[in-house]
């Protein structure tokens, strides 16, 4: 993610940013699980432990995983629409991408973990057409663009996004870390 800029995008080089991916279905623990919207798609690899959702456990990008108060932020409002623009260096067939924000009273002195969020996304973007192999229109556009509303907070958040692959058994996590005035 480039726009807004994600810590990846910030701390690390453009290959490493684009290669934060583990098991799919966050905010779920287990690999093998199934899509229950499009059951032929490949099942979850192992998702990143908690603790390691910013890096998706990679060990080389580690330090985005670390609770620090000055991680670059980008200024919003509450209610504010935003848009960010994801660019992929290899396109995948895509089955959705998921948007979380950290509850309004989690611990940014801790790190990251499933607790810290919002059970649900906020926004979702699906993509309908099954079975995977049979569909060429599931490799988004470079860059796609997503737009939606940001919901009622105050202060230091951070907001999680997902994009889950229908061929593979990953997902691509990225983290921008917001501040709501």
């Amino acid at each position: 993610m480039t726009d807004p800029p994600s810590r990846a995008a910030i701390y690390l080089t453009d290959w490493q940013a684009a290669d934060l991916e583990a098991g799919k279905f966050f905010p779920a623990t287990e690999a093998g699980l199934q899509d229950p919207f499009a059951p032929e798609d490949v099942v979850s690899a192992t998702p990143p432990p908690d603790g390691r959702i910013a890096s998706a456990g990679r060990d080389y990008a580690a330090m985005l995983d670390e609770p620090r108060p000055d991680w670059q932020a980008h200024q919003v409002s509450p209610g504010e629409s935003l848009t960010v623009s994801w660019h992929f260096r290899m396109p995948h067939k895509t089955r959705r991408w998921n948007y979380f924000l950290t509850r309004p009273d989690w611990d940014p002195g801790l790190p990251l973990s499933r607790a810290q969020f919002e059970p649900e996304p906020f926004h979702v973007v699906q993509l309908p057409c099954q079975p995977f192999w049979q569909c060429d229109d599931l490799e988004p556009e470079n860059p796609t663009q997503h737009t939606f509303t940001l919901p009622e907070r105050s202060g230091r958040q951070v907001l999680l996004a997902v994009w889950e692959v229908a061929d593979t058994g990953n997902a691509f996590y990225q983290v921008i870390d917001l501040d709501f005035g």
